[in-house]
């Protein structure tokens, strides 16, 4: 099985000091990317590690796919344990960080500790006889800078611009709890608050650079060029508008969050559609290596506002969640969140919370006050930095989370088993993690599509779809691929039996539900605000437990000695 290639690179912030290590027998059964950041998380993290304390640690890698040259793989992954969700927590981001990565020649970095100055690290190609080549840069004049100022910055003083820089803005800083952090300065490690921990440890920036990949040599199969060929040709809708191309349809089958999770539909959905970002857009975008340029430069001359999306997840948050109906004032949001650091959906869903608390859904004006008075935790942003489910008793609202993590579109009080992958996901409501939306708007073909309605026959399908998810996720391989990475395609890239892909997933999956288990995660923790609305959800959750293996109270034999049980495998075990 082709995994990543290199050691583990550990920084101890606290002493300055690094060392490296090999770690061959975990690459080699954990891939890289999000595999290889879980197991060494669930090795090395203590259980009980305060997220924003310096025994926390945060881990950053690649896959072996970064080492190709095909389309899909301009991303990589990292971990720690999230300061929103209190429990182990992986994200990954695309954009042209990951090539440089490799080129520093790691296969891993972890961060250990903290540094009690602002700091900016350097990772650089090791010197011949193997010493790390690792720079501590005191930064105290980039306190609360923002993104682009720190890219500008190590770009004039060190030759290396915004793709080879993993930063923090002022959220990270200031600890907001969804804070990003941020690479290529519009692509985020956007879900779980990883920002607030590289902040905690006194990190303003970490960059990345060296040809150490270059002596790594790969033998990728003809699959590889096929997949790029078909990125380059394919005519997805995707090309012009992104995810956003989602949103009127979403609108129109009554799963589009409205009005803080108050309505599921929205009537100026029009006015923030795909159509309306596509009219926006000035060019092509990309990640590295990828023919399939979905991504969406765009640029509103009138307001002098110049971003990069926004995508379906923020169309819904700064959208239709806040009663907002011009893609302007929304793109507007998403450049904020990118500049000041922050995961676009949290921070959209706590705004859009305040503004049903003050009655003024629709107010673009105070949003974007809003938005800035959390990155600084000023006036009533000191109380929303927390996010929705610390905060929204003092706002009289509902606790529209689940695990702490604020909701992601694709309604699941319509998407039923959607509803249900929000529920189990080990990092809480995100969209990506289980990914089963598709099925049922639908966007795959007729012979894949399933009724939206009810859980009868998901949760085995469900079950896969989180394993092949969290491959992908160690590939790196984006899940944009849908339809072009099949799953034979996905076993010849990576030189390995799909279905021990399949297998390796449910490892994964498992060792996060372990290690949260250890935190005080069980059943109890895979629930909705709408759980009631779903029927058979109770039946389904069991079913869902009994295929992984897993205890009929959310958690996995063993967990408490520290030892994950049988492995989860595919929903025939």
């Amino acid at each position: 099985m082709k995994h990543a290639q290199g050691e583990l690179l550990s920084i101890d912030l606290t002493d300055r000091t690094v060392t490296t290590e090999p770690i061959d027998d975990v690459l080699s059964e954990f891939i890289g990317g999000r595999g290889l950041n879980t197991r060494l998380a669930y090795e090395r993290i203590p259980f009980d590690a305060d997220p924003l304390g310096p025994e926390n640690r945060l881990f950053f890698s690649t896959g072996p796919m970064q080492y190709s040259t095909t389309s899909y793989t301009g991303r990589m992954s990292a971990t720690a344990v999230s300061p929103l969700t209190n429990g182990l927590c992986s994200s990954n981001a695309g954009g042209f960080l990951s090539r440089n990565f490799t080129g520093a020649g790691y296969a891993a970095v972890e961060l250990v500790g903290a540094s009690d100055e602002l700091l900016a690290v350097h990772v650089r190609e090791a010197d011949e006889d193997g010493t790390p080549a690792v720079e501590f840069e005191e930064v105290p004049d980039l306190a609360e800078a923002e993104v682009s100022a720190v890219s500008d910055r190590f770009e004039a003083d060190h030759g290396v611009g915004a793709e080879h820089v993993a930063c923090v803005g002022p959220a990270g800083e200031n600890a907001v709890r969804f804070a990003s952090i941020m690479t290529s300065d519009t692509r985020a490690f956007g879900r779980g608050g990883l920002g607030a921990v590289l902040g905690s440890k006194g990190v303003k920036a970490l960059t990345f650079d060296g040809d150490a990949d270059a002596e790594i040599d790969l033998d990728w199969p003809d699959d590889a060029g096929d997949v790029h060929r078909e990125a380059a040709t394919s005519d997805s809708i995707m090309k012009r508008q992104g995810t956003a191309s989602v949103t009127e349809l979403a609108n129109e089958v009554d799963a589009l969050p409205s009005y803080y999770f108050s309505e599921r539909s929205f009537e100026g959905a029009s006015g923030i559609s795909g159509d309306r970002v596509e009219e926006k857009k000035y060019k092509k975008g990309t990640c590295s290596n990828c023919a399939f340029a979905c991504k969406l430069p765009t640029r509103d001359e009138d307001r002098g506002i110049e971003t990069e999306g926004p995508e379906f997840e923020t169309v819904m948050a700064f959208g239709s969640n806040a009663g907002v109906d011009d893609v302007v004032d929304v793109m507007a949001a998403n450049e904020l969140c990118d500049e000041l650091g922050m995961d676009t959906i949290s921070c959209g869903d706590v705004v859009s919370m305040f503004l049903e608390s003050e009655d003024e859904f629709g107010n673009a004006e105070l949003v974007r006050s809003v938005v800035e008075q959390i990155a600084y935790r000023e006036g009533v942003g000191d109380k929303l930095a927390e996010g929705v489910h610390r905060a929204h008793e003092e706002f009289g609202a509902e606790d529209w989370t689940v695990k702490g993590m604020a909701f992601s579109g694709h309604d699941g009080r319509k998407l039923n088993g959607q509803g249900l992958a929000f529920a189990t996901a080990n990092r809480g409501a995100d969209h990506m993690y289980g990914e089963f939306y598709p099925y049922e708007y639908p966007l795959v073909s007729k012979e894949e599509a399933l009724d939206p309605s009810g859980l009868e026959g998901k949760p085995p399908k469900l079950v896969k779809k989180e394993n092949r998810n969290a491959v992908l996720d160690s590939a790196v391989i984006c899940k944009f691929s849908r339809g072009i990475v099949t799953d034979d395609r996905l076993g010849a890239l990576l030189d390995a039996d799909y279905e021990d892909l399949v297998d390796l997933g449910g490892r994964i999956v498992e060792l996060e539900r372990a290690f949260n288990n250890a935190r005080g995660f069980d059943r109890a923790d895979d629930t909705l605000p709408y759980v009631d609305q779903i029927e058979g959800f109770d039946e389904g959750l069991s079913e869902y437990y009994e295929i992984r293996g897993w205890n009929d109270d959310g958690t996995v034999p063993g967990y408490d000695d520290g030892v994950v049980g049988r492995s989860a495998g595919t929903a025939d075990d």
